[in-house]
């Protein structure tokens, strides 16, 4: 059983939505969330570094503070508001014609603690603090944590009921060109309703937000032991999050480029690759996409190659052991090239589907990387079963788009 609750959000007069709505601070660095933010950005509170000249180390007390100041400054601009009673939120996202809508509400921190919501990514130990600081300070959950869940046909039909009869309170195109809808759920039975569904669901995956939903459920521990009259209602033991049934998502690839052979020349590197792939030269320099699991695309020398994982090289009864990006590790980067852990290494780069395989092309053809590896995409099920396992995914195994737009509703501690 999984609990939520509604909440009164702290969101944008609808005028002002889309100059306040961000991308997640963890998709910008500090240089160019500066560039990207206006004067209502919330990035002016999620990276507060950027209200100092120049960007100031993200990490100081005052940075902290500067982000609380412009939290309250929004409020009393009247650039924010707070309902005046608990709601729950539809949120729908739109992408190359595609339509994904999720319920934002209040999760539950036992929850998590419980393993109830399920993770499948390590967290490091340096990014929970400085979430744990951030949600402290503000006290509130200013950006949304994003989970998913296996469908259940009676919630996709309320959502589908909701947004029918009543009209979207914001409604925009993000500069991305990615469209961004939210509908205010303030019937009683619609709450109640949905609050019930839930009750039948067994688990939630966090897709992305490992950190804010570690830094929530500390925030709540720390909480509770500091309140000598807790009693288990204070909103502090809830966490805003936006919650996907698994249809509605898709997870893009995740590639990587290598700075280096290791030594090796070209074909010295194509000839070790060989030992464990089929190698096929595609003899252009028009991107390759790998068309299924195990099927890998590489740019070497302005020329694209499509690799293939031969049968035996890797264990097609482990969950993570027959993922893409541990094969390439493997086999690959570890074996070959001698990149041994990808949170550390220096001579390893990820980039996002989103910005497509030229993106790669480019970067080796600038002569700042060696060799572009292009993945085929994680999949939902194969995200939920490595969870259910218990099991942990290899670093920056997912790229979800379009990504969360922040700011749109905020979630106070109390």
């Amino acid at each position: 059983m999984i609990r939520l609750k509604p909440f009164k959000a702290i969101r944008p007069y609808r005028e002002y939505a889309k100059e306040i709505a961000a991308r997640p601070y963890d998709v910008l660095n500090s240089a160019e969330a500066k560039i990207e933010a206006g004067e209502k950005s919330l990035l002016h509170i999620t990276k507060p570094e950027i209200n100092f000249e120049p960007t100031a180390n993200e990490y100081a007390s005052e940075v902290y503070e500067k982000g609380k100041e412009c939290f309250k400054k929004w409020i009393e601009n009247r650039w924010l508001f707070q309902d005046d009673r608990e709601k729950y939120y539809i949120y729908a996202q739109t992408m190359d014609g595609r339509t994904q809508y999720g319920l934002t509400a209040c999760t539950s921190a036992e929850d998590y603690e419980s393993g109830k919501i399920k993770k499948h990514e390590l967290t490091r130990k340096d990014k929970e603090e400085d979430r744990i600081k951030h949600v402290d300070i503000q006290n509130a959950n200013i950006e949304p944590v994003f989970l998913s869940y296996p469908d259940v046909p009676e919630m996709n039909a309320l959502v589908e009921s909701v947004v029918s009869e009543k009209e979207a309170e914001y409604d925009f195109i993000s500069d991305d060109g990615f469209r961004h809808q939210l509908w205010i759920v303030d019937e009683d039975r619609h709450i109640d309703a949905i609050t019930e569904i839930f009750k039948t669901v067994d688990y939630l995956y966090i897709a992305d937000g490992h950190h804010r939903t570690a830094a929530a459920a500390a925030i709540a521990g720390i909480r509770k032991r500091n309140n000598p009259n807790h009693s288990g209602s204070e909103e502090y033991n809830w966490f805003m999050s936006v919650i996907f049934p698994e249809s509605h998502l898709k997870i893009m690839d995740y590639n990587r480029l290598v700075k280096d052979l290791n030594g090796l020349s070209n074909g010295e590197f194509i000839e070790k690759l060989k030992e464990n792939f089929v190698v096929e030269n595609k003899n252009t320099s028009e991107p390759y996409r790998p068309d299924a699991p195990r099927n890998f695309s590489m740019y070497l020398a302005n020329t694209w190659y499509s690799l293939t994982a031969k049968n035996g090289a890797y264990d097609d009864s482990d969950p993570v052991g027959c993922l893409d990006v541990t094969v390439l590790s493997n086999l690959v980067l570890d074996k070959i090239l001698d990149i041994k852990d990808l949170r550390t290494s220096k001579r390893i780069d990820f980039v996002g589907g989103i910005r497509g395989l030229k993106a790669l092309s480019d970067k080796v053809d600038s002569g700042e990387f060696a060799a572009a590896f292009a993945l085929y995409p994680v999949s939902m099920r194969q995200l939920i079963n490595i969870a259910d396992a218990g099991q942990i995914m290899p670093p920056k195994t997912t790229w979800f788009e379009p990504k969360l737009r922040s700011g749109l509703t905020i979630h106070l501690l109390k």
